[in-house]
This record gives structure tokens, C-alpha cells and sequence, in this order.
């Protein structure tokens, strides 16, 4: 039979709607590449396998499912396999006759079926909700409260809660939000709940604080941040992250293994009508502002700014890197839900080109960039290429300081050297030129005329072109004391 195991791959990953693969050829898969192809499936091939993987990621958090690929070898036909693994030679003798009695036999049984009719479809996902006693719990807590703030985190985005509803919720409520991971956007470019510094001071004063789907790991201090006197409800899908290092620096009130997407429409339902102490917000709203010096280069705050000025409504923003992406968390505002894409709390290296690969073949009318700190670039820039042949266009910027600087702002001070932090002004544009995109080179003397260049840039981007921003950068202290050694 000249039909192949490829084909059963493809027809499950067809079932499931996955309309991308994303892949490097290799022997071992072509059988799955070449059956999805024909079954209409595109097949994208990128220059390194962790762009494989990372662009799978991002079509999964932005459209759903992602792709897992095995390299099994009985993926080809039947009389290829036969052939690789019975005997050249006629057996002789009793060992020889049963040994290929034996690879007879499990070939038959490898085969075995592989044709039969069978049930493709996805199989149901088991979500935890809150119950009603554990809403109505909250809901009295809620009423209560005079300056309640909502942490959000990456779960409030996932399926099956459409990330719009949570947004209408949140709004219904009138709490002030901070928002972390995936859930950066989810209120849009303006709103007055979105508070987006001083997160610190405002836990020490607020009464009530509510955790959806955010984690008390180092990111919040593993708790200690929390004021001991503030009620705390805490809802997460998974037990463990839910009561993380509590009852060490912190305690929850309410604690709720569920899905928070669900359960802040709930919350909002039940309290329709009340709605937080404008006064509350508005008092965190201020002194926002921020300014900082730099000596040399480019100032990457000013950047940052002009940059998220400019951004189209319909934009998505990749963050892959440390120092300058952690600035760009503060200060660029995604347009709307799901329009961030970030690697997590661990800050996983490399994300760029795959994030930004898969978010453009799934909104490809949207502008997508890539925040790039100059030393993770160094991980994905190769895919310059794969954006051209692929022409999926996206705009990357980068900060360029010549530095691993998230950890030479920790390393020097505390061990006295910059060893293994240094690295050069690289002409990163030129790398980009090469591969069939579009490369900038911006410095000091272009900061008139930086607004001019970041909207050619988003021009020739729309006429299919991706480019790329090399901006060098100088040092100010807006992350002095984030956690990186």
C-alpha cells in the first residue's frame, strides 16, 4: 500500500483545525509535511527549531491549536519499513527463521489497523470553575471594599472566556487593574482602571486585592508585597500556582481553584450596579510620568514612547529580551487583548522571530513588531529570512546598547565586573538587508527626524518588507532594582 503514516497525522491535525505547521524538513517528517500540504494545511519552514516551536506558541494563544510534531519512522510505507528491516538474505538455520518470524510479526502488528475508521475528533478539556457559594463569598468582599485592586495575569486570556468579555467585566467592576504576562492590553491604550506603575505602593494601601490568575512567585515577592491586612482572593486553574508560598509571606481569604476569565463575568454579573470609588483610581492614576537622562545615544525611554505613539490600533507587540523589553512593558500600550505576547515569567530568550511568525500568518492585517533587546536578537535575526520567503512582514526595533544589560546592572555592582556582559554596536541592519528585508541604522543625530523613520518603516512594512530598527541606546536607571542575578 503506497499510503503512509503522514496521512494519518495530517487527517487528526485537519480534525483539530490546525491551519499551520511550522517546521524544519527532516527525513523523518516528511511524510506528515508532504500530507498536510496536500491536504491544505501550509507548511512553513523556518531556519531554526525553536522557531518552529515558539511560532506553534503564538498561534495557539492567538487562534488555537498548536502543533506537535514526532519523528517516527513508521510514518512511511509499508514496503519501506519492510524493506529497512527484514532480513537481506533468506534466513537460515532456527535462530535466523525465528528472528525473522519476529520482525515479521511486529512490522504486522506496527501496521495493524492503520486504516480503520476511527473517531478524530478533539477530545473534551476538563476547566475548573469557582461555585456559586466561592462567587457569592466574593461578591460580599468586593461590596465591601473601599480600594480593591485586581492583578491580572495570563489566564484571564485563555479559552473559553473570549478575552472582550473579561474586558467588559473589568470595566463593569471600575476596579484599578494592574496587568502582567499576556493580559497586558486587555483594557486598551487608555483606560483609566489600567494602572501601570507603582504597583508596590498601592498594595501596601489597598483593602482588598484580588489575584486572577496571578502567581505569588518573585514577581510579586513571593508575597511579601501583599499588605497583611488586605482581604485577598485568589483564583487560579491550578492548585499549586494558586497557593504559592502562602501561608509563608501571605494568606488568602478566598482561595479558588477555577478559571478567572469565568469568574470575573460572574463577579461582575452578581455586582451589577456597584462599582469601586472613582476617587481610587484616579489618586493611583497619578504621577505616571516618567523621565529619565541618558549621556549617550539614544535615550530608550524617549524611544519607547515615540514608538508606542505611533503604534496602529491594530497592532500585536512581540517582547523577546531583558533590560530594554522590560522598560517596553512599562511603556507601550497594546491596543487591545491579546495584542502582547511575552514568554512568561522565566523571560524565555529566543521568542522573537516565532512569536512575530505566527502572529502575522494569523493576523496578517496586523502590524506586528518585535521588541528586541540587541542580545536576543542574536537568537532569532536568521529569521529575517524566513519573513521575506514566507512574506509574512513585521518590524523589528532594537534597542542596541552593546550590552547584556538586565544582568550587567546587578553583576557589577555586587561581583565587581562586567565579564561575559559586553558586546558590540553591531551593524544588525546590514544582517537584515541581506536576508530580503529592510534595515535602519538610528542614533543620536537622528532623534528630529525618529518619527519620520518609524512611520517609513511601518510604510514599507504594509508593501511587504520586513524591517528592522537598529537604534543605539544609552543607559538611565528606570530598572535599577529589577531581579536578574
Amino acid at each position: 500500500n503506497p499510503r503512509h503514516g503522514g496521512e494519518s497525522v495530517a487527517e487528526v491535525l485537519r480534525a483539530h483545525g490546525v491551519k499551520f505547521v511550522f517546521t524544519l524538513v527532516g527525513g523523518h517528517i516528511s511524510p506528515i509535511l508532504v500530507a498536510c500540504e496536500k491536504l491544505g494545511i501550509r507548511i512553513v519552514d523556518t531556519r531554526h527549531e525553536a522557531t518552529a516551536v515558539f511560532a506553534a506558541d503564538a498561534v495557539a494563544r492567538l487562534s488555537g491549536p498548536v502543533f506537535i510534531e514526532f519523528p517516527i519512522d513508521t510514518l512511511y510505507p509499508y514496503h519501506v519499513v519492510e524493506k529497512e528491516s527484514a532480513p537481506k538474505n533468506t534466513p537460515k538455520g532456527l535462530f535466523g527463521k525465528i528472528m525473522a518470524w519476529y520482525l515479521q510479526n511486529h512490522l504486522s502488528n506496527l501496521f495493524a489497523g492503520a486504516w480503520e475508521t476511527c473517531d478524530l475528533s478533539p477530545l473534551p478539556v476538563y476547566i475548573p470553575h469557582a461555585t456559586e457559594d466561592e462567587v457569592q463569598r466574593c461578591v460580599e468582599l468586593v461590596s465591601r471594599a473601599r480600594k480593591p485592586v485586581i492583578l491580572l495575569g495570563s489566564q484571564a486570556t485563555l479559552p473559553p472566556t473570549p478575552a472582550d468579555d473579561v474586558r467588559k467585566a473589568l470595566e463593569s467592576l471600575g476596579i484599578p487593574c494592574f496587568l502582567g504576562g499576556m493580559s497586558r492590553g486587555m483594557l486598551g491604550k487608555n483606560s483609566p482602571l489600567h494602572i501601570r506603575q507603582n504597583r508596590r505602593d498601592a498594595l501596601k494601601e489597598a483593602d482588598l486585592v484580588l489575584l486572577a490568575g496571578t502567581v505569588c512567585d518573585f514577581r510579586l515577592s513571593y508575597g511579601r508585597v501583599l499588605n497583611r491586612r488586605s482581604k485577598i482572593i485568589a483564583i487560579n486553574r491550578d492548585r499549586s500556582q494558586l497557593l504559592k508560598n502562602s501561608d509563608m509571606f501571605w494568606k488568602p481569604t478566598v482561595a479558588i481553584q477555577g478559571d478567572a476569565g469565568s469568574f470575573l463575568l460572574r463577579l461582575s454579573t452578581a455586582l451589577k450596579g456597584h462599582r469601586c470609588p472613582e476617587e481610587w483610581p484616579r489618586s493611583l492614576k497619578e504621577g505616571e510620568a516618567i523621565k529619565e537622562k541618558t549621556e549617550r545615544h539614544l535615550n530608550p525611554i524617549s524611544v519607547l514612547h515615540r514608538v508606542d505613539e505611533l503604534l496602529a490600533e491594530d497592532s500585536i507587540i512581540v517582547a523577546d529580551g531583558g533590560d530594554f523589553v522590560g522598560s517596553a512593558a512599562y511603556i507601550m500600550r497594546p491596543r487591545g487583548p491579546i495584542r502582547w505576547l511575552d514568554p512568561g515569567a522565566f523571560g524565555t530568550l529566543g521568542v522573537g522571530g516565532g512569536f512575530a511568525l505566527g502572529a502575522k500568518l494569523c493576523r496578517p492585517e496586523s502590524e506586528v513588531w518585535i521588541v528586541y533587546g540587541d542580545g536576543s536578537l542574536g537568537y532569532s535575526v536568521a529569521e529575517f529570512d524566513t519573513f521575506t520567503r514566507h512574506k509574512t512582514p513585521v518590524i523589528a526595533l532594537v534597542g542596541n546598547d552593546a550590552c547584556w544589560s538586565q544582568i550587567s546592572r546587578e553583576q557589577v555592582p555586587m561581583l565587581g565586573s562586567n565579564v561575559a556582559c559586553g558586546l558590540a554596536f553591531t551593524d544588525y541592519h546590514i544582517v537584515a538587508d541581506g536576508y530580503g528585508g529592510k534595515g535602519y541604522l538610528i542614533g543620536r543625530e537622528d532623534e528630529s527626524r525618529l518619527d519620520d523613520i518609524i512611520k517609513k518603516a511601518q510604510k514599507e512594512c504594509r508593501e511587504g518588507k520586513a524591517v528592522l530598527l537598529n537604534v543605539l541606546i544609552g543607559k538611565t536607571n528606570f530598572r535599577d532594582g529589577s531581579i536578574s542575578v
